[in-house]
């Protein structure tokens, strides 16, 4: 699995600074100041956690590194529900999708602390 965390988090960092370039670029001017910083707080979610999913997979390619795929695919899902809806709802003004935002940053809660236990437990290689 460390290979896929890995790509995964280098898809997540290109889509980060791409998202974050056109949020500063195209979107300064057509969309609210509220939207844009939505937009802007999952860009930078999203680029966090690229990183801290590449370390998880530079990690896994240890041995003895059990609990890294329940902190992998929390972070994978987190990011794409957290930053997805807000993408989304600041692209469309579909608001209803901040409903469905909390899910993915308790994902990304969820991700963390199991990467804690992880570590607590010696599981980290």
């Amino acid at each position: 699995m460390a290979r896929w965390w890995m790509l995964i988090a280098s898809v997540a960092g290109f889509l980060g600074v791409a998202g974050g370039a056109f949020g500063a670029h195209a979107l300064k001017s057509r969309i609210s100041t509220a939207m844009l910083a939505n937009f802007d707080t999952g860009t930078r979610y999203l680029l966090v956690h690229a990183v801290a999913l590449l370390v998880v997979g530079m990690m896994a390619t240890k041995p003895e590194t059990s609990g890294l795929n329940l902190v992998g695919g929390a972070f994978t899902f987190g990011m794409l529900v957290f930053t997805g809806s807000l993408w989304v709802m600041a692209l469309t003004g579909t608001r209803w999708l901040g409903a469905i935002t909390p899910i993915g940053g308790t994902a990304l809660i969820v991700g963390w602390l199991a990467l804690a236990v992880a570590a607590a437990r010696g599981h980290l290689g």
